[in-house]
């Protein structure tokens, strides 16, 4: 049966890989792609050298978006959903959730803008270093890397580093 704009159906039959698509058939193109992810955290921290009311010790629920690029493999995943939550859990979140941030973090005042570049230095290292990510047969241009992180400290204000900025400087 042939789809039709607009029309509700019931499938008649499940596609299955092998008969009704191939291998081959998996990866539509091989352009790079930006894949997004995000986490929230709480967490509390004051800021030094200000005068304003973050001078006292308080708290946010910050959150993060990674955005991520490379080209789709074989079968069309740039990078797996997964692997990113992985990254978080394991070598980031640890620092942050429910942490007083001027202990965890390095020594820096934990401004939104100090924090979404050590942000961004922990998932290109971690995704630079992932055996399932950066294969050495890979071309450099297809390579996974960041491309940006944006950190909300409320839901209206965000500090943003990107990738062409933490090159050039």
């Amino acid at each position: 049966m042939n789809y039709t704009p607009g029309v509700f159906r019931i499938i008649d039959n499940l596609q299955r890989f092998g008969e009704d698509i191939q291998h081959d058939e998996l990866k539509y193109h091989t352009k790079r792609v930006l894949v997004c992810k995000e986490f929230t955290f709480d967490a509390a921290h004051h800021l030094h050298a200000y005068e304003g009311k973050c001078k006292n010790l308080h708290g946010h629920t910050y959150k993060a978006v990674f955005g991520i690029s490379g080209v789709p493999n074989d079968i069309g995943i740039t990078v797996d959903f997964g692997e990113i939550k992985d990254i978080w859990k394991d070598r980031i979140e640890p620092y942050l959730d429910h942490r007083y941030l001027n202990e965890t973090l390095p020594k820096m005042n934990t401004t939104a803008e100090n924090m979404v570049v050590w942000l961004f230095e922990q998932m290109e290292q971690a995704l630079q270093g992932s055996i399932h990510l950066n294969h050495e047969d890979i071309p450099h241009s297809n390579v996974i890397r960041t491309e940006f992180v944006r950190l909300y400290e409320t839901p209206t204000s965000y500090a943003e580093s990107r990738r062409e900025w933490m090159l050039s400087e």
